[in-house]
Order: structure tokens, then sequence, then C-alpha cells
């Protein structure tokens, strides 16, 4: 490793690569589209074999006229809506029958009732009025985003105010967008915001860190820069592969994977820094101290990267997309991140020599003792070790076993909280009270049922052996449905029937998603006693819309978590048996490191539930794990 050292960081070869990361950065991105040039937003996370997935081809064959994605439109006015109110609304829809907002998949017929005809509509108490705009599903969040502005654009021009600007609570006209297109562009709107803020913090976070640990800015500055040479490669390779079909790439993938080049290069950044610092303490010459230092930390850097990089590579083996296209960004920015690390950062560390550690230059006692006699001052002192920090390891050598159980104890009983972690798909749960989408959705559950913010299709192929009518029946029987539309025909096959469902539940809330098995074993044992084999049976139902998607993003996301884990928890073990090559320290690590990983659950639920829950007026938390970050997390911390 010192011969690979000189290769990298020697008297002439530490410019040699800082020039050749210079020129290869320079040219790539001159090539080659940047990552960001090339995201798509809009991917499908769901495969084709799954059940939600074949539920909306049917319903877009058979039922076309709603097969889109709904905005509902909840306007709202405390003391009841006027007749002057009906009638703007009535207008507005005329207008889109007229004029088509951008993306506008398929609007209600409104526009030609009645006033009097939306009054049957009205909440109980008459205050607030439900109407749906249906999108195309291949529009994205930002697509559906302009389609609302201009929306928002004809509600001022048609009432000469601003509903969606009114409070809820006031005596004006107000409107809100909910549904799963208010939904998709406020998450949008929040991870966009938060993305950002979260680079900023972690930007600070590092810089925080290395000052405190080394007190020099030079030194802070250096993964900084190796950071940002290694995202001005991997963009533009990923931006390559990208362009060319072989990924896909979403914002949420590159905010994360930013994330995750700080927080690598910061990591294998200290290896070395720290192995550095202490052999300037004994070695004068900086160019042997720092040979020294590549050969003994390269090997803990490159293992750790390699680590890392399998790790996430394994996210190749998840079905969900979102997860599966994760594997290869990551794994290249770490990739790139490692190898940086071990050229460019030493090469940095050559050029600025001890300098990189000013004003607290680190020296050996004869320097410091050259230095002093140069200025005309007495000798320092030798320092005396420092106990608390030697006290520590001394501590651990002379009383392992009790460090052992100590350790376990806390770690255990840290751990033990982990098995009491809630999760939620209900995205809105952890919208702030006061977005728009979450405003339009507390209206419809106070004023209509829940199930009303995104309602469930049921699709059966009766093959003309039941009646739409008995299958109606049958459905308004059960208890956790609030409202059955009447049957529909199919528009290919009319022997198909469809029905809206709404569920008494928030229909993403994990109650909600267990009505999705129950309801398709209700229509297909249905079926059966109707003369349908079982076989016949499963393949003539389904079950389309939000709910149903979530659900089979649950399962599917466990599938994914069950299978990767221990395959990640298995590499990582085979890796360490061959670098280490001794079963006791793989076990102690492997094991260590799993526990560590159960404990830190547990005290983030401790932190989330306990001290952030009570101070909040909604008390308890939960972890959406609709977001990628908890799966991202598992992954990465095992390695």
């Amino acid at each position: 490793m010192s011969g690979y050292g000189k290769w990298v960081a020697g008297r002439t070869t530490k410019w040699i690569t800082l020039l050749v990361w210079i020129v290869l950065v320079g040219v790539l991105t001159l090539l080659w589209p940047s990552v960001n040039s090339q995201v798509v937003n809009n991917a499908q996370n769901l495969p084709e074999t799954s059940q939600s997935v074949r539920a909306a081809a049917v319903a877009d064959q058979e039922f076309p006229g709603g097969s889109g994605v709904p905005a509902l439109l909840v306007w709202h006015r405390d003391g009841g809506l006027s007749e002057e109110d009906l009638v703007h609304i009535i207008a507005l829809y005329g207008k889109l029958e007229q004029q088509p907002l951008p993306h506008q998949n398929f609007v209600p017929p409104l526009g030609q009732l009645p006033p009097q005809a939306l009054q049957a509509s009205l909440s109980e108490d008459r205050s607030t009025l439900v109407t749906p705009v249906l999108f195309d599903k291949s529009a994205d969040s930002d697509q559906l985003g302009e389609g609302i502005t201009e929306l928002k654009t004809l509600v001022r021009e048609e009432t000469g105010s601003d509903p969606a600007a009114a409070a809820v609570d006031s005596s004006e006209l107000s409107l809100r967008v909910s549904g799963p297109v208010g939904i998709s562009i406020d998450a949008t709107g929040l991870f966009e915001d938060a993305d950002v803020s979260l680079l900023i913090a972690t930007v600070i976070l590092v810089l925080v860190f290395l000052l405190l640990i080394y007190r020099s800015p030079i030194l802070a500055l250096i993964p900084l820069v190796a950071v940002g040479f290694a995202y001005g490669v991997t963009s533009p390779l990923l931006g390559l592969m990208a362009r060319e079909g072989w990924i896909t790439v979403d914002s949420q993938a590159i905010s994360i994977m930013t994330v995750l080049l700080f927080g690598a290069g910061t990591d294998y950044c200290l290896f070395l820094i720290s192995r550095f610092r202490q052999m300037l303490k004994v070695e004068e010459n900086k160019g042997r101290a720092l040979l020294s230092s590549i050969s003994h930390s390269s090997g803990a850097i490159a293992m750790s990267g390699f680590t890392v990089v399998l790790a996430l590579f394994a996210l190749l083996l998840a079905k969900y997309g979102a997860y599966h296209r994760f594997a290869v960004p990551f794994s290249v920015s770490i990739l790139i991140m490692g190898i940086a690390s071990l050229t460019l950062v030493p090469a940095l560390l050559a050029i600025f020599g001890r300098m990189s550690f000013f004003p607290f230059v680190p020296r050996t006692p004869q320097m410091e003792e050259e230095r002093a006699r140069a200025k005309g001052k007495p000798a320092p002192k030798p320092k005396p070790h420092r106990t608390g920090r030697k006290g520590i390891g001394g501590l651990v050598v002379s009383r392992p076993w009790t460090i052992v159980a100590v350790t376990i104890i806390g770690l255990g009983i840290l751990a033990s909280f982990s098995t009491g972690i809630k999760f939620t798909y209900d995205l809105l749960s952890s919208f702030p009270e006061d977005m728009e989408s979450r405003e339009g959705f507390d209206l419809i559950g106070t004023q209509f049922s829940p199930g009303e913010l995104a309602p469930a299709k049921l699709i059966i192929d009766t093959k003309g052996q039941v009646s739409g009518e008995d299958f109606k029946v049958i459905l308004g029987g059960l208890s956790y449905v609030d409202t059955v539309s009447d049957a529909q025909q199919g528009a290919v096959n009319p022997q198909v029937i469809g029905f809206d469902l709404e569920f008494k539940d928030n229909p993403y809330s994990l109650k909600a998603m267990s009505h999705i098995p129950a309801l398709l074993n209700t229509a297909e044992q249905a079926l059966v006693e109707s003369g349908f084999d079982e076989a016949q049976a499963r393949d003539s139902v389904w079950v389309s819309g939000q709910t149903a998607t979530q659900y089979d993003t649950k399962e599917l996301g466990e599938r994914d978590t069950d299978l990767i884990i221990p395959v990640v928890i298995g590499m990582i073990t085979l890796l360490l048996l061959i670098y280490l090559r001794s079963v006791t320290a793989t076990v102690y690590l492997v094991g260590t490191v799993i526990l560590s990983f159960f404990s830190a659950l547990g005290l983030g639920w401790i932190i989330i539930h306990y001290v952030l829950g009570a101070m909040r007026s909604r008390g308890l938390f939960r972890c959406t794990r609709s977001s990628s970050w908890l799966r991202l997390a598992r992954t990465t911390t095992f390695s």
C-alpha cells in the first residue's frame, strides 16, 4: 500500500492526481448530461403482476371515463354555500369541458346542471361540496401542479375572489384541492423543501463536526472538496446511464444520494486524517507520515466502501420500483466516493501537509523544541497523557466482561423499544395541519365520509352468472363500506361490472388497507357460490384505487425487507471472514452491528414518540413508511 501511496500522493504525483480529477470532472460534465436533467418522477413502483396494477389496466379498458387520477375540489363556506357559489362552480366546470386544463383527463358534466341539482350533493349542514377533476395517470407531480395552478386561475376569474387563499373557517368561499392529486403535489413540494434543508443541514453539520474535532478550517473543507469532485464525476456518469435507458432515477434518489456522499465522504476521510495526524506527531517528514497513514488506513477505507457498495447493490433484489431504482445510483456514488477518498484526499493532504491542521499544527517533540528555540522561548514541557481517553481504553481492557454486560444491557433496553414502533402509510398524517390537501381531507372527513378522499373500484367479470343488483346488496352489507355506487357496465365486455366503494375509514390508513383482501375474498366467495371454481373466481375479481395500491406497496415492501436484510448481513459476514480471517471477530462485528441497529431504532422511537410526541397536540407519532428513508437506513446501517 505504500507503493500505491507514492502513486497518488508523492512529491509530483499529488499534483497529477489533482489534475486528473479536475480534467475528469470537466470532460465528463461537457460530454454527458447531468443526472438532474434525466429524472423521471412518475416511474411505476409496482410490478405489472401486482393486483392493483392489473386492476388499473382493467379499469382503463372497461371504464375509461373514470380512469384518471382524481383531484377533489373541496368547496366550503361557513354558514352554507350560497346559490351564487353553486352557479360559479357550474360555470367553472362548463369552462373545463370547453377548455381542458393541462393533463386533464375527464370532468363530470356538472356544467350542464342547474344549481338545484348540486344541492343534493352538499354536506348535511350545506357548507361543503366536493367535486372531482381527473388528470392523466402519466402526469408527474410537476405536471399536475401546472394543471392545478391554471385551475385556481380560472376559479379567481370566475368568482372574482381567491377561494384558495381564504381560510376554511371563515364566512368566505374557500377552495382546497385534496385527493390523490392534491396529496401528490403537496408531498412533492414538502419533500423538495425538506431535501434542500437536509442538504444545507448536512453541510453545516459536517463542517461543525470537523471544526470541533480538528479545529482547522482547511481540514474541514478537504472532505467537502472531495465530495464535490465525487459528485462531479457521479452526476454525468449516472446521467449517461439514465439517458441510455440503463437506469431510471428520480428526484428523491438524487437527494438521498447527495446526503450519502457527504456521510460516506466524511467517514472515509476521517480514517485517513486521524491516522495522518497521529503520524505527524512522531514523524518529522510529512511525506513519510502520509505514506505510513495511507498504508495503515487505506485497507479499512476500501473495505468499508466495498461493503456499502455491495449492500446497496442488494437493493437490485427489491421488487418495489423506488427501492430497486436506488441500487445503481447509490452504489456508483459510494464507489466513486471511496475512490476519491483513496486518491484525491491523500493528494490534498500531501499538498497542504501539516498546514491542513492549521492553526493547531501537529509536530514531533523535537520539532516543537526547535520551534521554541528559534523563537527564543524555553522548550515546551512534555504534555501529560489525556487520562480521559486513556482511561476509557484502560477500563475496557481491564474490565472487559463488565463493559460487555453494561453495553449489552443498555443497548438491549433501547432495542426492546424497537418492537413498539408503529408504521403508517398515511402520508397525510405527516403533513402540516395547514397544508392544503390535509385541510381538504379534514373537511371531507368532517362533512362526509373519509373514504370519499380516494374511493376504491371493485371490478368483477360475472360472465353473466351474477347480477349487479345482487352484488350491490352484498357489498352494501359489509361493515367497513360506507357507500356503494350502482353497478357500471364494462365498455368492452358488458359482462364486466364495476362498483365505486367508499370505506368508512381513511383510505390511506392501515385499517382501510386491511379491507382490500377482505373485499377481494367477499367478491370471490360470491362468485364461487354462483358456480365459479376458486381459480376462476380469483381471476375474475380486481380492486383498483389508492387503497389497493397502498396495500400492494405494503406487501411488496415487507417482502423486500425480509429478503434484502438477510442477504446484506450474509454478504457482509462473508466479506468480514475473508478480510479478517477470524470467525470470532466476524461474529463480534456482525452481532454488534445488529444490536446497535435495533437499539438505534429503539432510541429513535423513544425520541419521536415520547419526547417529540409529548410536545405536539396530536400526541402519537408514527414512522411514515411510504418514505424510502427507513428501508435505505436499514441497508446502509448493516453495511
